[in-house]
This record gives C-alpha cells, sequence and structure tokens, in this order.
C-alpha cells in the first residue's frame, strides 16, 4: 500500500494503491479479501458498517445458513468454516434459534481474522461514491467517503469486487443489471410468473426478548402496528415465539429496497413494536408464556434480500440448479431451495409459499427442492469488464435462481472463490474475464486445497506429494450396526412413521452383502407387509425415488410388536460397487415405523420421498436403525487419498476401530524417499448439520484434539511438529526446514469426544514457504 495526503475545503483526500479492492464486508466481500490475500495480493476491503459481516453481523443478526439446512454432509468449508466454527467455540450465546441471537463475539472472530491476515487493509465506516475508469472496460479507482472522518479515499487497484449487496460499483460502472422477476416467456423457470414485474424480495428487521423471571408488561407505542388476528400468523406460515425475530418480518413493494431503504427501517420498525405487542398481550397461544420475557433488543439495520443483480458472462437461470448443470468453470455449489418470498412480505397474504404446506403435502418444496449444484465462475465476472467482479445476492442470476444461491453460507464460497480467481489472475499477468478460460483448473484446485468442496472436482494437485503414496493405519472401522434410539415423546415416535419411501444410504466396503435389517415396529393388531428395494446411487445426494433398475426388491412381513429386527437375506456380490453407495428403500405402510438410530454412522444418512421423483434428507440429518452382513469396510485409510474431503460418492474418511483404544495412526508410505516442507490435514467434524444446531462453546467430537506428525528418518521415528487442542477442521503445518523420508506419520491422541480418530484428507507439499496465509497454521 502507498498513500498520499492532502486537504481540499476541510475534507481530507487520500489516494491508496492496491492489487484488488473489494467493496463490501458481508461474508461474501469479507471472504473475497482474506482469500486474495493469503494468495498474496495486496488487498484493501471497503466495508460500509463499522463490523464485517453485512446481514450475520451483529447489527442485523440473520445466523449464516447454505445447502446443509437441506442436505446433509453438505455444510460449506473453506474460510467461512473456519469463522463459524471459531465462534460457537468460543461463544456463550446458544442456542442460535433464529434471528436475533447473533451477538458482538461474531463480529470480533470476523475482526480478529482480518486484523491477522497478512496483506489484507480494511476500511470500516467507508461508503463508495463513485468509480473512476480508465475505458469504458477498466475500473481504475473508487471513490470512498469515510463516514465521521471527513476523509475521502481514491483507491486504485488492478482488480475490483462487488460484494455491496446493491450492486455500487457496477452501477456506477456502467454495467448493466436486472431489478425484479423474469417472466415465463424469457427463460420458462417454474417459478417465474407469467409476466414480467418489478417486484423483489424483501428487508427484514429483527428482534430479541429475554426471560427476567417475573412478570413484565409491553405497551405500544401509538404509531405501531396493530395486530390482533391470531390466523395471519398461525394459519399463515408466521409461527411466532416469544423469544426472538422472524424471517418473515418483511417488506418489500410497495417500496424500493435501495432508495427507500430508511422508509422500510422505520416500517419494519413499526411492525416489530406491533407484533410484540400481539404476542404479549393478545397471542392466544403464548400470552402466558410471554409474560416474563422483555425485549432486548430490536436491529435498525435493514437486512435486503435483494436488489440489483449485475449481469455476468453468464445468467444462471433456476434451470442450472434443477438439473444440477455441470460447469467447466465450477467453483462453489448451492443447495437451499428456491426460496422466493411474496412480493409484499408482510403486506401479502403470506410471505413464503412452502412455510404454509402442511408437512406431509409439500408440494411446492418439492418443486423447490434443489442441489446440492454447482455454480460457475462465469456469473462472479461482470460482463464484458476486463477488472470487475461480483459476490453476494448481487450476481448474475435470474430473480427465482436468486431464490437459492442468496443465502450467505452460499455467498461466503462464491466470494472465497471470486477472490482465489482474483488473485490468480494476477500473478498470472491476466484479466479476470479470462480466466474461465485460461486457468480455471489451477483456481478449481486452488479452493480445494483451501478447504473448500466442488461436487464435480476433486484433488488432482500435481505438487501433491501425498497422491503417489499409499496409506495403511492401525486400525480401521466398519459399519457398525446401530439400533434405536429412545422413544422419548410422541414426536419423535411419529416421525418414524412409513407415511412416506424412507431410504438409508449404505457404504459399500466388502464383496458381498449378505443381508440387511431394520429394526422396526407394527403397533396394530394384525400383521402387515411393506415393499423394501436396493439401488445403486450416485452419491449421498441422489434423491430420485427411482434411481434406476432396483438392484434387489422383497416383501417384509411384519408381525404386530415393538421394536423388532427384520432380515433382509439380499445375498448380493457388490465387489464392483466397493467405494460407492447403495440406498435401502422401504416403501410407505403407515401402521409400520422404521426407527432412527440412536447415533450416526459418519456418511449414512436417511431421506424421505416429497412428491415429483424427489427425496429429502430427514430430520437435521439422522440415520435409520440398521445391520449389515457383513460389516463394511468402508471407512479404510486409503480414503484419505480420495481427493475428496467429505461423504460424496463414498465416505472419503479414515476412520479408525472404535473399540480400539486411541491413540491411533495413519501412515503416508513412499517407494522412494520424498522432501517434505508443508503438511497439509482436513479432520472429520462440521459437516453433517448447519451451524446453529451447534450449542455454545461447541467443539465438534469428531474433531481430532491432539496430534503429533512424524517422519522415519535414518532409521528411527523424528517428531515434525505437534497439535494440540484443536477443533478445527482444517490445520496447515510448515516445517522450518524440509525432510527426506519415504514414511510419514500422523497420529491421533485424542479427540473432542469421539471414540474413533478420524482423517479425511493428508496433503504433502515441498515447499516450506507456502502461500502468505493463516490457515490454522503450525
Amino acid at each position: 500500500m502507498s498513500g498520499v495526503e492532502f486537504v481540499t475545503k476541510g475534507m481530507r483526500e487520500v489516494e491508496e494503491q492496491y492489487d484488488i479492492v473489494v467493496c463490501g464486508g458481508g461474508l461474501a466481500g469479507f471472504s473475497a479479501a482474506v482469500a486474495a490475500a493469503r494468495h498474496g495480493a495486496k488487498v484493501c476491503l471497503v466495508q460500509d458498517r463499522p463490523v464485517f459481516g453485512g446481514n450475520s453481523s451483529s447489527e442485523i443478526r440473520v445466523p449464516p445458513q447454505g445447502a446443509a439446512s437441506y442436505h446433509a454432509y453438505a455444510r460449506e468449508t473453506g474460510i467461512i468454516s473456519e469463522l463459524l466454527i471459531e465462534e460457537r467455540a468460543i461463544n456463550h450465546e446458544s442456542p442460535i434459534f433464529d434471528n436475533g441471537y447473533i451477538n458482538s463475539v461474531w463480529d470480533m472472530v470476523m475482526y480478529n481474522m482480518a486484523v491477522t491476515t497478512p496483506g489484507l487493509t480494511f476500511r470500516l465506516n467507508s461508503s463508495v461514491t463513485d468509480v473512476v475508469l480508465s475505458d469504458e472496460r477498466t475500473v481504475e479507482a473508487v471513490v470512498v467517503r469515510v463516514n465521521h472522518a471527513e476523509t475521502e479515499l481514491l483507491l486504485r487497484a488492478r482488480t475490483f469486487i462487488d460484494c455491496t449487496g446493491d450492486g455500487v460499483v457496477a452501477a456506477l460502472a456502467g454495467c448493466k443489471w436486472r431489478y425484479g422477476t423474469e417472466g415465463q416467456e424469457e427463460f420458462g423457470e417454474p417459478h417465474a410468473p407469467l409476466q414480467a414485474t418489478d417486484a423483489v424480495m424483501g428487508s427484514s428487521i429483527h428482534f430479541k426478548a429475554k426471560n427476567v423471571g417475573f412478570p413484565v408488561p409491553f405497551t405500544a407505542p401509538d404509531w405501531a402496528v396493530y395486530y390482533d388476528n391470531p390466523d395471519f400468523f398461525w394459519k399463515r406460515g408466521r409461527g411466532v415465539n416469544p423469544y426472538s425475530g422472524f424471517w418473515w418480518i418483511e417488506l418489500s413493494v410497495p417500496w424500493h429496497t435501495i432508495h427507500d431503504n430508511e422508509t422500510l427501517r422505520h416500517e419494519l420498525t413499526r411492525h416489530v413494536l406491533g407484533i410484540w405487542d400481539y404476542i404479549k398481550n393478545r397471542d392466544p397461544v403464548l400470552i402466558d408464556e410471554a409474560q416474563n420475557y422483555a425485549l432486548d433488543w430490536i436491529g435498525q439495520v435493514p437486512g435486503k434480500r435483494e436488489s440489483r443483480r449485475i449481469i455476468g458472462e453468464y445468467l444462471m437461470t433456476e434451470h442450472d440448479a434443477l438439473q444440477k448443470t455441470e460447469f467447466p468453470d465450477e467453483i462453489a455449489y448451492g443447495g437451499w431451495f428456491i426460496d422466493l418470498h411474496e412480493p409484499g412480505g408482510l403486506l401479502a397474504e403470506y410471505s413464503e409459499k412452502s412455510a404454509v404446506e402442511e408437512h406431509e403435502t409439500q408440494d411446492y418444496m418439492a418443486k423447490s427442492y434443489v442441489g446440492p449444484f454447482g455454480i460457475p465462475l462465469r456469473i462472479l465476472i461482470a460482463k464484458d469488464m476486463n477488472n470487475l467482479m461480483m459476490a453476494g445476492r448481487n450476481v448474475s442470476v435470474t430473480h427465482a435462481a436468486l431464490g437459492t444461491v442468496r443465502v450467505m453460507g452460499t455467498t461466503a464460497i462464491m466470494g472465497q472463490a471470486a477472490g482465489t480467481a482474483a488473485a490468480l489472475a494476477l500473478r498470472d499477468g491476466i484479466h479476470v474475464r479470462e480466466v474461465p478460460d485460461r486457468n480455471i483448473r489451477e483456481v478449481q484446485q486452488a479452493l480445494l486445497r483451501d478447504g473448500c468442496f466442488l461436487p464435480n472436482v476433486v484433488n488432482e494437485d500435481p505438487d501433491d506429494l501425498a497422491r503417489k503414496a499409499a496409506a495403511r493405519a492401525s486400525s480401521e472401522a466398519t459399519l457398525a450396526p446401530v439400533g434405536p434410539g429412545p422413544q422419548r415423546d410422541d414426536k419423535k415416535t411419529q416421525d418414524d412413521v412409513l407415511t412416506k419411501t424412507r431410504g438409508q444410504w449404505i457404504a459399500v466396503g466388502a464383496e458381498r452383502i449378505d443381508s440387511v435389517s431394520v429394526c422396526v415396529s407394527n403397533d396394530s393388531n394384525e400383521d402387515h407387509v411393506v415393499e423394501a428395494r436396493i439401488y445403486v446411487v450416485d452419491h449421498l445426494w441422489d434423491y430420485r425415488v427411482e434411481a434406476g433398475q432396483p438392484l434387489a426388491t422383497t416383501t417384509l412381513t411384519i408381525s404386530p410388536g415393538k421394536e423388532m429386527w427384520v432380515d433382509w437375506s439380499v445375498d448380493l456380490n457388490v465387489q464392483e460397487l466397493r467405494g460407492t453407495y447403495i440406498r435401502l428403500d422401504v416403501l410407505a405402510n403407515p401402521f409400520i415405523r422404521w426407527h432412527s438410530a440412536a447415533s450416526i454412522e459418519p456418511g449414512h444418512v436417511s431421506a424421505y420421498e416429497i412428491g415429483e421423483g424427489k427425496m429429502r434428507k430427514l430430520g437435521p440429518g439422522v440415520m435409520m436403525s440398521l445391520r449389515v452382513e457383513p460389516p463394511q469396510c468402508c471407512y479404510e485409510a486409503s480414503n484419505v487419498l480420495s481427493g475428496v474431503t467429505r461423504p460424496y460418492r463414498n465416505t472419503n474418511l479414515w476412520r479408525s476401530d472404535p473399540t480400539e483404544a486411541l491413540p491411533q495412526w495413519l501412515e503416508l508410505c513412499w517407494d522412494e524417499p520424498v522432501e517434505l516442507g508443508t503438511i497439509e490435514l482436513t479432520f472429520p467434524g462440521n459437516l453433517l448439520r448447519g451451524y446453529t444446531l451447534d450449542p455454545s462453546f461447541y467443539k465438534d467430537p469428531q474433531c481430532p484434539k491432539d496430534i503429533k506428525v512424524e517422519a522415519y528418518v535414518e532409521g528411527r521415528w523424528i517428531e515434525l511438529a505437534s497439535l494440540l487442542g484443536n477443533y478445527q477442521r482444517r490445520r496447515v503445518i510448515t516445517l522450518q526446514t524440509s525432510v527426506l523420508t519415504d514414511l510419514l506419520r500422523v497420529t491421533v491422541l485424542a479427540t473432542n469426544g469421539d471414540p474413533s480418530a478420524g482423517i479425511y484428507e493428508i496433503r504433502c507439499y515441498s515447499s516450506v514457504s507456502g502461500k502468505e496465509t493463516d490457515r490454522g497454521e503450525q
């Protein structure tokens, strides 16, 4: 960074030069800035608020969610994962029920990462007011006003990334953009209205209430909106509770989400006070429970869902999400459903169509359930611009497609991709618009190395020495039988009823499957039959109800009784299926309960039929009671070399035998000695479910806590490094000097609670310098 200061007419003016300027400090912009800096660029991050995080910050308090809310083992990884794991490990606030519970601990986790990232400068409370173009295709600088400081910044850079949400930089640069909904005639999207409109999803503010232990009266001011109809809430998908704000406190039309932002803030405040007045004083369900609750916080920064969408090198439509288009320039993935809120929000009959559906019908959700699907880099590159990218809700998508990519988990990994692509383009001396054609493979491999996941790309890094090694371990787990948990309440019992077809994924790890068994109950007084099928499935998210021709079928007779194991002698030769998944489906019978399991064997999840030939993840991510004979060897040491760092087409996990005590070790063996300078480890945990289900001070039990890394040199083991008290998913160990060895051992001394050691991936590199990064390095 270089800077020149001078004062004109009372306004201080400062000019600075960077490689990359990122405008917007929400999760997309923050991730973009950190990623670019970690890849060696000099970066300035401009944020118009005093804290990072955008809608997730303590000013707005929307928990970051993404694909894991609707798909097991789909949680976003990379920079966003580091942040959320750290926040849960140190934050006392729990649980994160919904909007309203994020506090300043989250702000400080992000602030700490920004401060400690080499090469990253940031300007808070600073708003972009203008753009300087060197020609019609190139941004030369942005003009930034620092609030309350009488300072104007002229920030020059080689590349700019617009993560402002409203697309401020792109709009000022003259880029084309869209606002509102596309009509059916344009792309034929199932969720598009017949005619195009200027309606967009609305903005929200939230609140939090606190139980103070004694009755607290509340009187709304005269200017608050008055509510008195329970049906407005309970029958229109607007469920209420006495402790936190709700996603459906939302307004858009007749107001403009950009130009009328202050009007929307005031109107939303009127509604919040009116809704709290209703909960406290008139709601027939909550009036007693709410008596001891007092308002603790009301947001005053509207959280926006939609405004400008900048036209990029590719316009992603709803069809891409529904059909899981495979893009050659895939750099991220999505998995939230196509979540389109009704224009007007609180002024509409209901706020979101799926919220008013009955659980058993789910017609709209079946139509809207998508993913995980790949996202192309081209939607992050402003059309015909040399050096302007975007990430966040302003990317190049239709209104319907925005319904699935707009959530913060997804925007964060798009941001990391944008920052990575921008930095590597500068390294290679090309414009960012050339990256999809010239060096997309390098960007994809960099993202995987940095902990991200791509559905259609695996580790093919030529510099990763581990890819030339063989793996062995002190022990390996097999797929253990898992019985039902205690049936403690009516809801759990009801959830087990086979009202719809239910499927259970099984990782194949043997030459044969002789039998599968399920634990069921028949609460009637007579025998019932259920049909069972086994399908070969493509991966963990293959939700086709009829996934091709069944591998096997049968009819099971269930006699009256509770928690009975029923065996199916399938007698299958599955040698050619080793390292893949099959799915056991039990078809609907409302008299039979197939009990969910007391625990989950890693990589084994279940789903149920929702309509339109689709299945959906069951609950928050659960496993059905299951026994498989012979036990499947699906957690082999060789899985750490699969090139994938989560369950997907296989478990991709080495897991030690839980019956053998820790410590347990895994070794990489080379035919010839290799020079090791950097060792990169990816551990299990923090993938199955969204982070909002994690309690305070949470450290995933599966994650190794204490680890020792050794190399065999000149006939003896030499300790290279140790990690103590770890809870992060990914750790990078950079040695002070390289070591020549043909045998590397990673020993898990202790976990954060799980009886088994586990590792998803080990990477090895000869370089000891590495990138400028603080990715949990030793």
